[in-house]
């Protein structure tokens, strides 16, 4: 990521770490502030109207789906959220127990589940959402209104390419073998405790 550094400062500063290895140096500063964007201003809103209305931007994008789109399976909003099912599980329970958000057994299907927006929900999004727009407005402006659906046109570019072709890359980055679970980066208490039991047994 490039930080703070100018797009110029951060070519030279990975040029310098990796000699004359390629790289597309464009196509870097593209990604480095598509991450930095994204983060501002996602803090930006969880620090404004989404924290009057105790929200976190993923509950928030949760209530938008079942607004905007009605009751909808759980699945189906976990994709349309772009978040995991156990994400989703877990916001989810929060806004169930806001009285924001129910859950129904599906009638043709008692495996799945449906979710949906109470009335309190409905009026929730309904009261923040010219909010939200203003804070949309905020952050946007220094572009025009040309500029800022360009952006937008860009951006989408960028989401149809990773959704429609991001699982072959994977896979042939991969050789074709499937990604090994993510590793939380704990230890792995069970196995450090029976090490130490066993190191108490031997004297060790």
């Amino acid at each position: 990521m490039s930080g703070h550094r100018s797009p110029a400062d951060t070519e030279k500063a990975v040029q310098a770490k990796l000699g004359e290895t390629p790289l597309h140096h464009e196509q870097m500063a593209a990604v480095a502030n598509l991450y930095r964007a994204a983060a501002a201003v996602r803090q930006h809103f969880e620090n404004s109207v989404l924290r009057d209305a105790e929200l976190t931007w993923t509950a928030f994008v949760v209530l938008w789906v079942v607004w905007i789109g009605g009751e909808r399976e759980t699945r189906r909003v976990a994709e349309e959220a772009g978040i995991s099912k156990g994400t989703l599980t877990g916001v989810a329970r929060t806004l169930q127990s806001r009285g924001l958000l129910e859950r129904k057994v599906h009638p043709a299907d008692g495996r799945l589940a449906l979710l949906a927006p109470t009335p309190e929900g409905e009026r929730l999004m309904t009261r923040i959402l010219p909010e939200f727009n203003a804070e949309e407005v905020f952050v946007t402006e220094a572009l025009s209104d040309d500029e800022a659906l360009d952006l937008a046109d860009l951006l989408h570019r960028v989401v149809v390419q990773v959704e429609t072709r991001g699982a072959e890359r994977r896979l042939e980055l991969l050789d074709g073998a499937q990604p090994r679970p993510r590793r939380s980066g704990r230890r792995a208490k069970r196995q450090g405790g029976s090490l130490r039991r066993a190191a108490g047994r031997t004297g060790l």
